[in-house]
């Protein structure tokens, strides 16, 4: 088995970590209100007794921002343990459809769907991801003649103390690191690197942050506010859930 050592990992995540903070720098230059305000709960906001229009907007953005950042470094980490996986035991990106990672390991074919963690799907989703190991399993038998294929979904992080889903395994935190890479403490190992230039680019976030509150309140309270500054809610939850025409 190849194997890993620290600085190749290093060197990947110094390679991509400016991806993450590049595509969560420009998910916020390019954020305008109006899409903020459509994608949120009003009613969630009005129940929380909102009353200033900079703390609906920070709640809104944050919101917004968080949910984003999940999906973008979900990307990130997802390209984490393809590399990884491919050093130690010559995985690849998967042609199949739904299929993350393939690899051979202890005699058996293993196909991935890689998640960021363990709470990532209703039971449609789940159920899609099913179909998806089925058909794979059909293609690779029929293709490469391969009768030990093993199904897995992999979590980043979390825990489930009960991998065996009976059609597929669920390996999530360190299970799931120790799973592609054969190294028990990788789950910890690769915490270092991630924090590379990490100031510098949250300071550049921050500045940004900054003028968006700024920008998105003054707008809000142009469309939103009364001249003595009262939230009109019902015009609120109209541009965010009306019908177009009445909106």
């Amino acid at each position: 088995m190849p194997g890993i050592n620290e600085h190749q990992i290093r060197g990947y995540v110094e390679a991509h970590i400016q991806e993450f903070h590049e595509r969560r720098l420009d998910s916020l230059q390019n954020l305008s209100l109006t899409t903020v305000l459509k994608r949120k709960n009003p009613y969630l906001f009005k129940a929380k007794n909102t009353l200033t229009a900079e703390q609906f907007v920070r709640g809104v953005l944050e919101a917004h921002l968080s949910s984003q950042e999940e999906g973008i470094f979900g990307t990130f980490l997802e390209g984490l343990a393809i590399f990884i996986c491919r050093k130690v035991y010559h995985g690849r990106k998967s042609a199949a459809d739904g299929i993350d990672l393939e690899f051979e390991k202890d005699d058996g074919t293993h196909i991935v769907t890689i998640k960021s963690g363990p709470n990532w799907g209703n039971s449609r989703q789940i159920a899609k991801m099913k179909s998806d190991f089925r058909k794979a399993k059909t293609i690779l038998r029929t293709n490469r003649s391969r009768v030990n294929i093993i199904a897995v979904n992999g979590c980043c992080y979390g825990r489930d103390e009960r991998p065996d889903k009976g059609d597929y395994f669920k390996y999530c935190g360190q299970r799931f690191w120790a799973f592609i890479s054969g190294n028990e403490n990788l789950y910890i190992d690769i915490i270092k690197p991630l924090g590379h230039q990490a100031k510098e680019r949250n300071d550049s976030f921050t500045a940004e942050y900054a003028k968006a509150i700024n920008r998105f309140t003054h707008e809000f309270m142009d469309r939103f506010c009364d001249a003595d500054g009262t939230i009109r809610w019902p015009d609120v939850v109209k541009f965010n859930s009306g019908n177009k025409e009445e909106a």
